[in-house]
């Protein structure tokens, strides 16, 4: 097992002896011992240092579907994971029991880039996610666990914020095989005064990735009710996922519950949901889906050639299955964007926890 503590690369010095964080728009300012926002970048010995690379909160084999990823491998199984800490400071983080954590007990589990792709490999597992916290923050490690998952024939995912500057950003995405990323809302307000960041880097990161890259994208909108749910901000919205990105990235909006400190919001109504969806199709999103709820309609996929069900889905379990071996509509030939098998995986609505520590290292 590597080191828990590697040297990172994105940094410089400042004329008054402190070291700036370039991984993301935050841009720390740090003194020897210090640790970013994040919480896993510190100054150690006069350099910015990852101090939980090979480290892990737990790992999981989930449903493709729930990272979610509609349009990559569907039924497929997914090996997850995360760490602790993240970039920015979600006031309803669903995950904040990982993602903000400062405690370094927090990540029990480990194991080395190459252990984790030849387990996810004698999993059966399509793919890994980076998830739970944000991979950015683990910048080194997930590089490093997608370059030994390639060597299998494992794919990578990277569950996001997409907060991130641009230099690593190259490094990172060039390196992921699909990408869902949480478009957290479309005002500045919403990211400044609810997530402590910025709305514009985020935009950056998703015509870079979409039209920089070849790793297949998706979007992801928790809706709060009150803050982010307007009619009028997500026709702002959607209408720029369709200028910017085009009308086939696939948009999810999923229901909030009351979590971390928004606790006094009540839960996003299916309706609100169903709501989203309609105002994305109307401004072109050709697929645009609802999450958390039960809704067959809004979380199956649609041809948009005929207008034919291509993909049933209940919650994580698969249907009807309309597409031919190329991935097109077989009753019109239509083709629907995204990466897909033969057939359809059977994974279903499993979530199988994983001790990594089980599996021998050699």
């Amino acid at each position: 097992m590597q080191d828990t503590i590697v040297k990172t690369r994105y940094w410089h010095r400042l004329e008054d002896g402190r070291l700036q964080c370039d991984l993301c728009p935050r841009h720390c300012h740090l003194r020897e011992g210090q640790r970013g926002l994040c919480y896993v970048r510190q100054r150690l010995d006069d350099e910015i240092m990852l101090v939980s690379y090979g480290r892990s909160s737990g790992f999981c084999v989930d449903p493709i579907e729930k990272k979610p990823l509609n349009h990559y491998y569907p039924g497929s199984s997914v090996l997850s994971f995360g760490t602790a800490g993240c970039n920015l400071a979600c006031k309803f983080c669903q995950n904040w029991d990982m993602s903000k954590s400062r405690e370094m007990d927090t990540l029990a589990d480990a194991a080395s880039p190459q252990k984790l792709a030849r387990v996810a490999a004698e999993l059966s597992c399509q793919s890994v996610a980076f998830t739970y916290n944000d991979p950015v923050i683990f910048h080194e490690y997930a590089i490093d666990v997608a370059a030994a998952c390639r060597e299998r024939d494992v794919k990578t995912v990277a569950v996001t914020a997409g907060y991130i500057d641009p230099e690593p950003r190259v490094e990172f995405f060039a390196a992921m095989d699909a990408a869902n990323v949480d478009l957290k809302a479309f005002t500045e307000r919403f990211y400044h005064k609810i997530c402590g960041g910025h709305l514009s880097p985020v935009l950056e990161t998703l015509e870079y990735i979409h039209h920089e890259t070849d790793c297949w994208l998706e979007l992801t909108t928790l809706l709060i009710p009150g803050e982010n749910d307007a009619d009028e901000e997500l026709q702002e919205m959607t209408a720029w996922v369709v200028e910017k990105l085009g009308p086939d990235v696939p948009m999810h909006f999923t229901a909030f519950h009351p979590d971390w400190k928004m606790r006094d919001i009540k839960s996003t109504p299916a309706a609100t949901l169903t709501r989203a969806r309609g105002i994305a199709m109307n401004n072109g999103v050709h697929y645009a889906y609802t999450g958390n709820v039960h809704d067959n309609k809004g979380s199956s996929t649609w041809c948009q050639g005929c207008g034919e069900l291509l993909i049933e889905r209940d919650w994580y379990v698969l249907g009807r299955w309309g597409l031919d071996a190329n991935g097109c509509c077989a009753s019109c030939g239509e083709r629907l964007p995204g990466h897909f098998l033969d057939q359809p995986g059977h994974f279903g609505a499993r979530r199988i926890p994983v001790s990594l520590s089980r599996y021998a290292d050699a």
